[in-house]
């Protein structure tokens, strides 16, 4: 059903000559686990990376907020986004709170992040694509009481999606709200389906939705999608941000943030620093 081993970052040290013949202290830099989940609902073997804040020990109780890190492969954004989300717990800053960095690691993300598309040039570009609902229900009925059993986690649930990882966590949002009670969508990619999306009326809206939600909706300076229909993402991701506020929700927070200096390629990382800014705001100091 599942296995567990280290996650091991290689650090190369350039050490002269002398000091390597002389002593060696070498030993791995262990960052997490991986951890191997058999999903029934994608009929494949999934690998996600465990990223467990300073302190999580045997001994220690406390439950721990989980971040779902789309696009979450070693070499994708898993190592990055843990040093973000650890740098802002230190004490000296205690901005987050430490939080389990889950980092789904991919397949086919054009298959698992999209769902089906009317559009024939989408089709023919993208061959596999349309089986959101397939990973939507693995992260609803396998991967979060996967991690919930096995992790030390309370209630706090986030995701991290970009690009079509950002057009997966809109999806949902707007479809099954409660998932997640922290959304950080950066750049998504609400082109797909000539922005149907856009059109569709969000389970937030609700009058029995109750669920305090934060979103962050950040996108850089992009210009035309790569669509069969002209769209400008700046333009897709500020709909987006307009239609969420316009529901006025006392229970939903929606944060829209434009980066002029960043591109598609690299938003995330100073996106998802702003967010971590935006959704827990600095306290202020009683001693003052």
């Amino acid at each position: 059903m599942k296995s567990t081993i280290p996650f091991l970052l290689s650090l190369c040290l350039a050490l002269p000559s002398y000091a390597q013949s002389t002593t060696n202290h070498s030993k791995p830099f262990v960052l997490g686990v991986i951890d191997e989940i058999e999903s029934k609902e994608l009929s494949e073997k999934r690998i996600v990376n465990i990223y467990l804040p300073e302190g999580y020990n045997k001994t220690d109780t406390t439950k721990y907020p989980v971040v779902y890190l789309l696009d979450g492969s070693a070499d994708e954004d898993f190592i990055h986004i843990s040093g973000l989300f650890q740098f802002n717990s230190f004490p000296w800053i205690n901005r987050v709170p430490k939080s389990i960095i889950v980092g789904i690691a991919n397949v086919d993300r054009k298959r698992d992040f999209t769902y089906k598309t009317t559009i024939e040039a989408e089709k023919k570009n993208y061959p596999t694509t349309g089986h959101s609902d397939k990973f939507i229900h693995f992260l609803e009925k396998e991967l979060q009481p996967f991690i919930e059993n096995k992790y030390r986690t309370n209630t706090s649930k986030m995701i991290i999606g970009q690009s079509l990882g950002g057009l997966l966590a809109t999806e949902i949002l707007l479809t099954k709200p409660g998932l997640f009670s922290q959304y950080i969508i950066i750049s998504p990619s609400l082109w797909w389906n000539n922005g149907s999306l856009l059109t569709k009326i969000s389970s937030v809206s609700e009058k029995g939705f109750s669920q305090k939600t934060d979103i962050y909706i950040g996108v850089g300076k992009e210009g035309l999608a790569p669509s069969a229909t002209p769209r400008v993402m700046e333009v897709d991701a500020n709909l987006l941000a307009e239609k969420l506020k316009g529901i006025g929700s006392k229970n939903v927070r929606v944060h829209f943030d434009y980066l002029p200096a960043e591109n598609h390629a690299t938003v995330t990382h100073q996106a998802v620093f702003n967010a971590l800014r935006l959704l827990y705001p600095e306290k202020p100091d009683e001693n003052k």
